[in-house]
């Protein structure tokens, strides 16, 4: 949960740690996978304005001195009712290490404040056990007197068998079945001598031995600023389910983070993306400061671009797109300084591409609203939220996003870019030819479409945007432009041929768009994404 207003003040001994976070800071759990790698391991996310941090647990020295790096001693007084007060797991047999799995309330072990559930045990009494089997080790425990010095090393990644259920396989009160599991705890909590009638007092640390206490720890730390979430898949188009990873704009990253519940999930997901795009739009108005205002960026981000027909078994790409001034500039690393923008990867002028949403759909035929919130059920599709950008000649690059908000904010932030852009050109002009005449075709915010001679500059015919009825188009270079003249209802064909056709419709089709936008906001909105998303939501 996000916290507000002013920081709280101290808290008393006991009281959750994340209460006591400064304000803007959300704290959680996750399991941590690292691709390639072994077992994951817990460790808790913290989220400022910022950064994300990954801690993972560790046993730390508060007071005193502590001798020997990261190990530490322990003398226990064995006890009449609660023995050693503890539980072990694991065992060499299966290439793990002794583990301590549980200490018992107000017994042996826990009355030292020294030793902890993930402590590896790596001595008793002095002799070395770091290679002994389970049986060895519990035997050993089991059998070394009334005072037993443990020598532990607390593992920052618990083995994956202590999440295993608690319990051994065997009788609970046997001590010599030789039953027990390295895999199952064996309990040290019971008295090893029920005859004994001495009760001994559990050891006390003195005042001026080392304290210890178990704590998060900061690991890694992911800035926030041009940083990209990933929900896809390495190399495939399948979204993760629960799960994410972040990356950030320097390379580092913070492995896959899978949450208990699609809702922890999804609320994580939402928190991250915002403080981004929190971060993205300080960043647009750093670059707009230094920016005329027809210049302007309007939108900027990551998406994954589908590579088509290559050999690589790569099958997506990250890309950042951005959309300032006149242009979509395309880069295949995030811009930070002013000296980026003119190494972009390539540019499109924005009244000549073309902006297409790709629809899901479920098994119903049903437009998926549920997946543009996130909200369970629906919150993992199976395909990514899509949209193409068709440029010159034919061309379609198709990109992908992770959340339903970010293909709202796309689609609205590309309509509301083309139509300043439509606004501030007024018009663009085309050389096109028909029938070895050059003729000039331009496409005016004002007067609609006007056709004139490329020498003599004679207007051969005007139209206004209401006037076209239609068009078609033989997927090359020749169009054909349908007009009605107002009075006689009588429809008037123009055909002109182009040498990039593609480009010229689309500016045709952005010039119509924000006509229509000028006269009835409300229309353009009815059709978007972002109305449909918001729709869904409420």
């Amino acid at each position: 949960m996000s916290a507000h207003g002013p920081p709280p003040p101290a808290a008393p001994s006991g009281r959750p740690d994340h209460l006591l976070e400064p304000a803007r800071t959300r704290t959680g759990l996750a399991l941590l996978h690292h691709e390639g790698s072994g077992s994951p391991c817990d460790v808790r996310l913290k989220l400022t304005r910022e950064v994300l941090t990954i801690q993972k647990q560790d046993v730390v020295c508060v007071r005193g001195s502590s001798h020997g790096a990261h190990h530490r001693t322990v003398t226990l007084r064995r006890q009449p009712v609660g023995g050693l007060g503890l539980s072990v797991k694991g065992g060499a047999e299966h290439r793990v290490p002794v583990v301590i799995s549980k200490i018992f309330r107000g017994h042996a072990a826990d009355q030292t404040g020294m030793l902890f559930v993930g402590d590896a045990v790596l001595q008793v009494n002095g002799i070395n056990v770091e290679h002994a089997t389970h049986e060895e080790v519990v035997h050993l425990l089991r059998n070394a007197g009334d005072e037993v010095a443990i020598t532990v090393d607390y593992l920052r990644e618990a083995p994956a068998f202590l999440k295993l259920p608690l319990g051994s396989p065997g009788p609970a009160g046997d001590h010599s079945s030789g039953a027990s599991s390295p895999l199952f705890d064996s309990g040290l909590h019971l008295n090893s001598n029920p005859s004994s009638t001495d009760s001994p007092s559990p050891s006390s640390p003195a005042a001026d031995a080392p304290q210890y206490e178990k704590r998060w720890l900061d690991t890694l730390s992911v800035p926030l600023s041009m940083a990209r979430i990933s929900r896809c898949k390495a190399g495939t188009g399948k979204c993760r389910s629960g799960a994410f990873q972040v990356l950030a704009v320097d390379g580092v990253r913070t492995g896959v983070l899978q949450f208990h519940t699609a809702r922890e999930s999804a609320d994580w997901l939402r928190a991250v993306s915002a403080t981004i795009s929190d971060l993205t739009l300080e960043s647009m108005k750093m670059v707009n400061e230094g920016c005329s205002p027809c210049d302007q960026v309007v939108h900027m981000g990551w998406v994954r671009e589908r590579l088509e027909g290559t050999s690589s078994r790569e099958t997506f790409r990250s890309k950042f797109l951005a959309l300032k001034g006149s242009l979509l500039y395309v880069f295949s690393t995030a811009p930070v300084s002013t000296l980026d923008w003119v190494r972009a990867e390539k540019t499109y002028n924005l009244c000549e591409v073309l902006f297409k949403l790709h629809k899901l759909w479920l098994a119903d035929d049903g437009w998926l609203h549920e997946a543009c919130h996130l909200g369970p059920p629906g919150f993992a599709p199976q395909r990514p939220f899509s949209f193409s950008v068709l440029v010159g000649h034919g061309q379609s690059r198709v990109f992908s996003v992770d959340l339903g908000s970010e293909l709202a904010a796309w689609e609205r932030s590309f309509q509301r870019a083309t139509f300043k852009e439509v606004q501030r050109s007024r018009s663009k002009t085309y050389t096109c030819s028909w029938q070895g005449e050059m003729l000039c075709f331009t496409v005016d915010f004002a007067l609609g479409f006007t056709c004139s001679d490329s020498k003599t500059k004679n207007v051969l015919w005007r139209f206004k945007f209401s006037q076209l009825k239609g068009s078609s188009d033989d997927g090359n270079a020749r169009v054909k432009l349908l007009f009605q003249h107002p009075d006689t209802k009588q429809i008037e064909v123009k055909e002109l041929e182009f040498p990039d056709l593609t480009a010229v419709l689309h500016c045709v089709h952005a010039f119509l768009a924000a006509k229509v936008a000028s006269v009835d906001p409300a229309f353009m909105d009815s059709q978007s994404f972002a109305r449909k998303s918001a729709s869904a939501e409420r």
